[in-house]
């Protein structure tokens, strides 16, 4: 039971797994806090439930509950619910500079080590940053992130198909370097006629 439950905590951890995660979370112990945690060991489910709040190293998840599910196979599938009125969230340092985070939130958010996509749903948002400055950022009813691949998809529906007058999605996509900011000059003044001449 602790070796399974062991798994189900990278696995939480994998679901922020949305663009290169810092390497060195996998060896921070979790974290979780919630109001109530159920193990079903037979159909091998584990539910968290009530303001979830899951820590490891960078890595931060915030949801109303949280359901692992393990397959016969030893695959792990997680699904993060939001609270009522609120969004689940996550947001975790990426490797590659100092200060790059990926932050993400949507009513739900869905995980599959297997396959290693992530889907989020509903009010779906994420963004990729240097520092607090957004390099990249995506809306739509439905996000589906391709973490081996790093590809996405964002659709105006929570069903994953774009249908023409069902909204618009939305991106926002910054320049790799952003121009040097331009030093201020002083304004030439005109040229003294020389003195006694």
């Amino acid at each position: 039971m602790k070796r399974s439950l062991l798994l189900s905590m990278l696995l939480l951890a994998a679901v922020c797994g949305v663009a290169r995660a810092e390497k060195a979370d996998t060896t921070k112990p979790t974290n979780i806090e919630a109001d109530q945690m159920v193990y079903d060991d037979v159909r091998q489910v584990k539910t968290f439930t009530g303001n979830v709040v899951l820590t490891r190293g960078t890595l931060l998840i915030k949801a109303g509950r949280v359901v692992l599910t393990t397959d016969q196979y030893g695959y792990e599938y997680a699904v993060l619910y939001a609270a009522p009125g609120s969004l689940a969230s996550f947001r975790q340092k990426r490797d590659g500079g100092p200060d790059l985070w990926i932050e993400g939130q949507a009513e739900r958010i869905e995980y599959s080590e297997q396959t290693e996509i992530s889907k989020l749903f509903q009010r779906a948002h994420i963004q990729r940053m240097d520092g607090k400055r957004v390099t990249d950022e995506v809306n739509g009813e439905f996000i589906s992130y391709d973490s081996r691949a790093e590809f996405y998809s964002v659709n105006n529906t929570a069903s994953g198909e774009s249908k023409p007058g069902a909204g618009r999605i939305t991106a926002v996509i910054q320049p790799k370097n952003p121009p040097p900011a331009q030093p201020q000059t002083q304004p030439e003044q005109p040229a003294q006629p020389a003195k006694g001449k």
